[in-house]
């Protein structure tokens, strides 16, 4: 977590993914409400359309053997070798998720379903959450990522109920949001620890020692460290409102355009959903001849 490249990075991602999960998903309940059904990923007609997806596949693996590296050269305090074993495990588990995604469609669907994903990804998320913020100290920079954490949890408390009801369209919305605001709020957070311009008055910039991970944001008097906190509090409300506004303004728009085809609304999934439809229309009338 310790630079602003990494919480960068964190956004680039988080960002396009949870936008275009809140799009896909809204235009499918937008298509037709009662047939709606979360799934873990939204896969599109074309495969470049999924580059997010791709872009994953392959810069999960590079940041697993970057954190492998570091914890190789490190010379550290045995639990700063830790850290960076469990950061290392955390993204390797989310390089087999997005592997499990993209074997979904070639795997047994009983053995391979969208169930087991999310509670998968459920279980991925609480274990994101352990190491959020390991060996950052300091008030100011722990609120940061204090929030980042509960953050993490809402999106896998969202995860395990989408297991259990995937047809839950508001807690499918929630999680969207959800990983829009993690986006959000991790860039502010790099821009205002790991940078002079956003830094809060009378705080200092975080320095990173090479010999551990353990960071801070000093501040010369108490003041200014409640100031900052209050600040955080702030800007996070400010970024939820923000993101609030965006996801409801994409759902009227996609509301207003209800002829309009996107995603797996006018794919595969659609065409599924539409015959399963059908087929629940003429039982009745068998069971009646």
């Amino acid at each position: 977590m310790a630079s602003m490249a990494t919480h960068f990075s964190a956004a680039l991602f988080l960002l396009p993914i949870g936008l275009r999960r809140l799009f896909c998903s809204s235009s499918l309940y937008i298509k037709n409400p009662s047939l709606f059904r979360s799934k873990t990923w939204y896969l599109s007609e074309t495969k470049w359309k999924n580059l997010d997806l791709y872009i994953l596949t392959i810069a999960l693996p590079i940041a697993s053997f970057s954190e492998i590296f570091l914890f190789l050269s490190s010379n550290g305090h045995p639990a700063y070798r830790f850290s960076f074993t469990h950061q290392s495990l955390v993204l390797f588990l989310y390089w087999a998720l997005i592997i499990l995604f993209l074997l979904r469609d070639t795997i047994d669907p009983l053995t391979l379903n969208d169930n087991f994903l999310f509670i998968l990804t459920g279980i991925v998320f609480f274990m994101e959450y352990t190491v959020i913020g390991n060996g950052i100290s300091g008030h100011v920079g722990g609120v940061f990522y204090g929030l980042c954490g509960d953050l993490t949890i809402i999106c896998g408390c969202c995860c395990l109920y989408l297991a259990i009801r995937p047809t839950a369209f508001f807690m499918e919305f929630c999680f969207c949001c959800g990983l829009v605001l993690r986006g959000t709020w991790f860039l502010q957070a790099g821009l205002c620890l790991y940078t002079e311009v956003f830094a809060f008055k009378g705080c200092h910039k975080i320095m990173v020692s090479p010999e551990s991970e353990n960071a801070e944001l000093k501040c010369d008097l108490e003041e200014d460290g409640l100031r900052g906190v209050a600040l955080v509090n702030l800007l996070f409300i400010g970024h939820a409102i923000g993101v609030l506004l965006v996801s409801f303004g994409v759902f009227g728009l996609l509301s207003s355009h209800r002829d309009s085809r996107h995603c797996e609304a006018s794919g595969p999934l659609l065409t599924e959903l539409h015959s399963d439809s059908a087929l629940m229309r003429t039982l009745p009338e068998f069971e009646l001849e």
